[in-house]
C-alpha cells in the first residue's frame, strides 16, 4: 500500500500550510480537522498491514491521495502573496471549499464503514451530515465578513499606491466591488422552490421572448432580485392547475437535492389566469446571460487556456452534484454542450433535467423531444443500443463537451453515423486536441473518452484532478 505514506505526508503538509494561511481561515482550519480524523483512519489501516484491505477500501485511498492534493493547493492558494488577485478574478471560494468537504466525506464513507474501528463513531461526528453544514455555514460567514474587511483594506492599499496608474486601478476596484457585491446579496439556493405569484415575477421591455422553442417562448425577466428566465408554454396540453401543482409538488423535493453553484437553478413555476378557461403555465429558472456553452464556443470570445480549464472545472462539479445525490445511479441522460448553460464571469451551470416532470405534463407533444445524438455516444452504447445506459456513458460524453471547450469545434462535424461508428466502434478513434493544448488538462479529456469504459475517471475524481490543473494553470498565469 505504497499510497498510504503519501497520504500521512500530505496531511502533514496541510496542517502546516493552515498556520500560514492569510483569509479564509475558518473554513482552512475546518478542513484540516477533517483531514485530521480521516489520518486516524488511515493510520489503522496502515496498522492492518498489506493484504487486508478490500479492493473498494485500496481505491479509495488512492483517491484520498489526489483530494489531499486538491485540497492542499486550495489551501495553498490562501498562503501566498498573489491569493488576493485570485479571488479579485474569480470570487468562487465558497464552492470550492463545498466541492473539497464533499470528496473528504464520500472518502469518510467508506472507510469508517469497511474499518469499523472503536474511535469511527467519535470521528464520524466530524463527518455527520447536520452539524457538517452548520459548522460550514458558520465558518462560512465569519469568513466572508473578514474576507470582505480584508477586500476593502486591500482596495484601499492598492488606491494610495497606484496613483500612477489610476486606469489599471479603476478596473481593480470594479471587480473588488463585485466580490464584495457577491458576498452581500442572497445566494439563489436560498429562495426555496415553490409556486410563484404572478406579480413576484417583472418582465424586461420590450416583453419579447428571447428563445422559442416548437412548445415555448422563453422571456427574460426578474424574480425577488434574480435575473431570471421565464419559459411560458404556448400551447400546452390540457391538465387542470391541480394536476400540475401535484406533479411540481412531488418533483420540488427531489431538486432540492441537487442545488449547487453548478447546476442551472430552478426557482418554481408559476400559473397565469388560473381561474380562466385557458390558464397560462410558467416555469422560472436561473438567468445565465451568455447562453449555452455551444453559444459561447461559437462565438468570437476570447478563451484562454486557464479559463477553459475553469469552465471545464464548473462543469465537472455540476456532474460530480448530478451523480452523487443519489442513492440510485443517478444521471442526465442526454450530455452535449448545449446542455450546459453560461452565466456572467463564465460560470458554467449544468441544465436541462430541472423539473423534467412538469414540463412533460405541459408539453403538446413530444415530437420535439431530443434524442441522444450520436457523436456524443459512447462506443457501448453505439455497438449494442440494449446496452444500460451508465455513468461511464455519461462520462464519455462529458468528455466530448470537455473536447469541444479545448478545440471548439463541433464532434464529428459533418461525419455521417455510420462513419462515427466505423472510427469510434471499430478503430477506437478519438478526435484530437491542439498541440498547444496543456498536456494535464489534455490527459483527463483522453481519459474521459477511453475506449474502455472502466478507465474513465468518475466524476468526482475528475473534479479533484481538474481543480489541481486549474491551481497549476493560475499560478503560471501570475
Amino acid at each position: 500500500m505504497d499510497f498510504i505514506d503519501p497520504i500521512l505526508s500530505l496531511a502533514s503538509e496541510i496542517y502546516g500550510l493552515v498556520e500560514k494561511v492569510k483569509a479564509n481561515k475558518k473554513r482552512c482550519h475546518r478542513v484540516s480537522k477533517r483531514v485530521q480524523a480521516l489520518e486516524d483512519l488511515v493510520k489503522s489501516i496502515k496498522k492492518r498491514g498489506e493484504g487486508k484491505v478490500s479492493p473498494d477500501v485500496e481505491k479509495v485511498l488512492r483517491e484520498l491521495c489526489i483530494t489531499l492534493k486538491s485540497a492542499h493547493e486550495l489551501i495553498r492558494k490562501y498562503t501566498t502573496a498573489s491569493w488576493m488577485e485570485r479571488i479579485v478574478k474569480s470570487g468562487s471560494h465558497q464552492d470550492e471549499f463545498d466541492s473539497v468537504n464533499e470528496r473528504l466525506n464520500d472518502a469518510f464513507q467508506v472507510l469508517s464503514g469497511a474499518l469499523q474501528v472503536e474511535q469511527s463513531n467519535i470521528l464520524c461526528k466530524m463527518f455527520e451530515a447536520t452539524s457538517r453544514e452548520k459548522e460550514d455555514e458558520v465558518d462560512g460567514k465569519e469568513d466572508d465578513t473578514e474576507m470582505k474587511k480584508m477586500l476593502q483594506d486591500y482596495m484601499n492599499e492598492q488606491q494610495e499606491k497606484t496613483n500612477k496608474m489610476l486606469e489599471d486601478f479603476q478596473q481593480l476596484k470594479t471587480n473588488v466591488e463585485k466580490v464584495v457585491e457577491m458576498l452581500n446579496k442572497p445566494s439563489a439556493t436560498d429562495v426555496a422552490i415553490r409556486m410563484i405569484k404572478p406579480d413576484e415575477l417583472k418582465y424586461q421591455y420590450p416583453k419579447e421572448p428571447f428563445m422559442t422553442t416548437p412548445t415555448s417562448e422563453v422571456y427574460k425577466g426578474e424574480y425577488h432580485g434574480f435575473k431570471v428566465a421565464i419559459k411560458r408554454y404556448t400551447e400546452p396540453v390540457s391538465p387542470t392547475p391541480r394536476e400540475v401543482r401535484s406533479v411540481f409538488n412531488k418533483e420540488v423535493e427531489t431538486m432540492k437535492r441537487f442545488e449547487s453553484p453548478n447546476i442551472l437553478r430552478m426557482f418554481g413555476i408559476c400559473v397565469q389566469d388560473e381561474e380562466g378557461p385557458k390558464p397560462q403555465f410558467l416555469i422560472i429558472m436561473e438567468y445565465c446571460e451568455k447562453g449555452s456553452l455551444r453559444e459561447v464556443l461559437d462565438s468570437t470570445c476570447r478563451l484562454s487556456w486557464t479559463r477553459k480549464a475553469r469552465m471545464c472545472l464548473d462543469a465537472a462539479k455540476g456532474l460530480y452534484r448530478l451523480h452523487q445525490t443519489e442513492k440510485k445511479s443517478k444521471v442526465h441522460g442526454c450530455i452535449n454542450s448545449s446542455k450546459f448553460l453560461v452565466a456572467e464571469g463564465y460560470i458554467v451551470k449544468l441544465g436541462g433535467f430541472e423539473l423534467a416532470k412538469t414540463e412533460t405534463s405541459l408539453k403538446r407533444s413530444a415530437k420535439d423531444k431530443e434524442s441522444r445524438s450520436v457523436c456524443y455516444s459512447s462506443p457501448q452504447m453505439l455497438s449494442d443500443i440494449n446496452h444500460v445506459y451508465s455513468k461511464e456513458c455519461e462520462m464519455y460524453s462529458f468528455g466530448i463537451v470537455l473536447w469541444e471547450v479545448m478545440t471548439r469545434k463541433k464532434p464529428f462535424d459533418g461525419w455521417s453515423s455510420k462513419q462515427i461508428y466505423q472510427k469510434v466502434c471499430k478503430e477506437q478513434y478519438m478526435e484530437p486536441l491542439p498541440d498547444d493544448c496543456p498536456q494535464e488538462l489534455g490527459s483527463l479529456i483522453i481519459d474521459c473518452r477511453a475506449y474502455d469504459s472502466f478507465k474513465r475517471p468518475s466524476a468526482g475524481l475528475l473534479v479533484d484532478k481538474l481543480r489541481s490543473v486549474v491551481a497549476q494553470l493560475e499560478e503560471q498565469d501570475n
